[in-house]
């Protein structure tokens, strides 16, 4: 019989989730799934979410599963894509930075759709979480760097596997029906990097939630796919060079979720280094009239992947390494505000955006930038940035993660609510279900 690499596959991850997490593991599932509970709540009220919920009320999808930040109770499709594309919807969410996947919004709606129906304890919907974060994270390294060089948007692609990884602990699938979920969930990848900028793109892990759940669905029912859909005849050769041997590998020892980084910034990760830079060098750069140049030496994706000059509103703005650095340099902080839609079209952002150039330089590390801001009538500021906050050298701390959870929550929830989220993700892997997680993250009027 040949050598299956689904096979390979579907069998390590039921050998990780027949074993209790390592506990490097469960604590990384734990801060990514704080983080990821508190992006999808800070954009609860979002105009993309409210179009959602519009629809799925119109189309009667009221049901049991909670969205996060909100009062409604929604159907399990609606409830994932809802509560994936909130979760990606600021850019803030969690990042792997080696694949640029952001693994934790899919999953975390996969796991949400359902829990009401599945009733797992703390440590079970923890394992869920984990396994599906792991297993597109060694997808996306699998298929890295040409898939995403492709085109593709590799936090879609991925997250369909994922939340078909997630869906299948919780429903209790065996190797076998897990290998028939992923082929399944395969014929259900989406997502373009095209859709940078637009609410297309947080959309993109949330219908891989939803695809990943009904992958799962049909195959505990008994729908059967082709054998090896991750294999050389499956669709990663489709859109990538996929390494097959990656894909093989034991789950034994470190996992890439332990990898897995939690943005400072609400935008794409490879300006953070410039927004470093920028705010190091707002404070002695004095009056922002007499800037006459900004010159940001940096990694070659950032003007790749972030080279819009002038973004029309916040969306676009999230991916605009110009107008990170120039809200960096005019305010000093960088967070949501410097990222709506009013912010966007200021006009000494527009200005200093338009004065911003930014230089590709081969040899810098991706976490790296250098910002030279030239003054009329004085001499020029320059900072270098080394390692970016938020980057594997310069991780967030628990107490700075704590923060940023706590600004997004607190508008939504009130004050308080992130401490109380923070103690039920914690407290998951000895709790006898989540309905502590479930109580922290709605509203009080839905109690």
């Amino acid at each position: 019989m040949p050598f299956v690499t689904t096979q390979v596959f579907c069998a390590n991850v039921r050998k990780a989730a027949d074993a209790p997490l390592p506990e490097t593991v469960s604590r990384a599932a734990r801060r990514s799934l704080f983080n990821v509970l508190g992006t999808a709540i800070g954009a609860a009220r979002t105009p993309a979410v409210e179009a959602l919920l519009a629809t799925a009320e119109e189309l009667g999808a009221a049901g049991a599963v909670p969205v996060p930040g909100r009062a409604e109770l929604l159907d399990p499709e609606w409830a994932a894509t809802v509560v994936g594309t909130a979760a990606h919807l600021d850019d803030f969410d969690d990042t792997h930075l080696a694949t640029v996947i952001h693994p934790g919004a899919a999953v975390l709606a996969a796991v949400l759709a359902l829990a009401p129906e599945t009733a797992p304890d703390g440590a079970t919907a923890l394992e869920a979480f984990a396994l599906g974060c792991e297993a597109q994270l060694r997808i996306g390294v699998a298929i890295s760097p040409s898939h995403y060089d492709y085109g593709w948007h590799i936090t879609g692609t991925c997250g369909v596997f994922g939340a078909a990884v997630a869906a299948a602990h919780l429903l209790g699938l065996d190797a076998d029906q897990l290998g028939h979920a992923l082929g399944i969930a395969s014929t259900g990848t989406l997502g373009q990097r095209e859709a940078f900028g637009s609410m297309t793109k947080p959309l993109h892990p949330g219908k891989a939630a939803a695809v990943g759940v009904f992958a799962a669905r049909l195959a505990a029912a008994g729908l059967t796919a082709p054998e090896d859909p991750l294999g050389p005849g499956g669709v990663l050769p489709v859109f990538s060079e996929p390494d097959y041997d990656e894909l093989r590998r034991d789950w034994a020892g470190t996992w890439e979720l332990e990898y897995n980084a939690f943005k400072p910034y609400p935008c794409g990760i490879v300006a953070h280094p410039a927004i470093d830079a920028a705010i190091g060098a707002s404070a002695a750069v004095g009056d922002p009239g007499a800037i006459t140049a900004v010159r940001i030496s940096c990694h070659p994706l950032v003007p790749e992947l972030m080279g819009r000059l002038q973004p029309a509103d916040g969306l676009q703005a999230r991916f605009s390494a110009r107008h990170a650095a120039a809200v960096g340099l005019l305010d000093g902080e960088v967070g949501l505000r410097q990222f709506s839609d009013e912010r966007a079209i200021d006009e000494d952002v527009t200005r200093l955006r338009a004065l911003t150039e930014l230089v590709p330089t081969p040899d810098c590390p991706r976490d790296s930038a250098t910002i030279r801001v030239e003054r009329a009538g004085a001499e020029p500021v320059e900072v270098h940035i080394e390692h970016a906050r938020g980057s594997m050298a310069r991780p967030l701390t628990d107490e700075e993660l704590f923060t940023k959870v706590d600004r997004l929550v607190e508008p939504v929830l009130g004050a308080g609510a992130a401490r109380k989220i923070e103690a039920a993700v914690d407290g998951l892997p000895g709790a006898p279900g989540i309905d502590a997680v479930i109580e922290a993250v709605r509203p009080e009027v839905a109690k």
